[in-house]
């Protein structure tokens, strides 16, 4: 998928490398992306070590928020999604520390439920 697409709030998956380049300084030494979603200017990290969210902030995306949860803090996790008149798929995730869900939209037909696949598979 194209910037248009993430625009829209379209998940898609994301090269590995790139992911890995811009987060060098964020990544322990030996510390390995193994998947990655972008959803409009966000991604959705998976490591072999933790879950991070990257949340760009304001107008000009240069404030950044790195998110770092380690897989076993993900309590559980949900998919709501789309119904026949409503365009937005929701991603939720709870973590030990918190009562509130992290929440994430998705377009109808983004990745939603390969970002799913990818919780059951890393939190174990």
């Amino acid at each position: 998928m194209g910037m248009l697409a993430r625009l829209l709030g379209n998940a898609s998956e994301t090269d590995v490398a790139d992911v890995e380049a811009h987060l060098e300084q964020i990544l322990a030494a030996d510390e390995q992306v193994q998947r990655a979603f972008a959803l409009i200017r966000d991604l959705l990290i998976f490591t072999d070590r933790r879950f991070i969210l990257v949340d760009k902030q304001g107008m000009t995306g240069m404030k950044t928020e790195y998110h770092s949860i380690p897989y076993r803090a993900i309590t559980r996790f949900s998919v709501e999604t789309a119904g026949p008149t409503d365009l937005d798929s929701e991603l939720r995730i709870w973590v030990s520390s918190s009562p509130a869900p992290i929440q994430k939209t998705f377009r109808r037909g983004s990745a939603i439920f390969e970002v799913q696949q990818a919780l059951a598979t890393y939190c174990r």
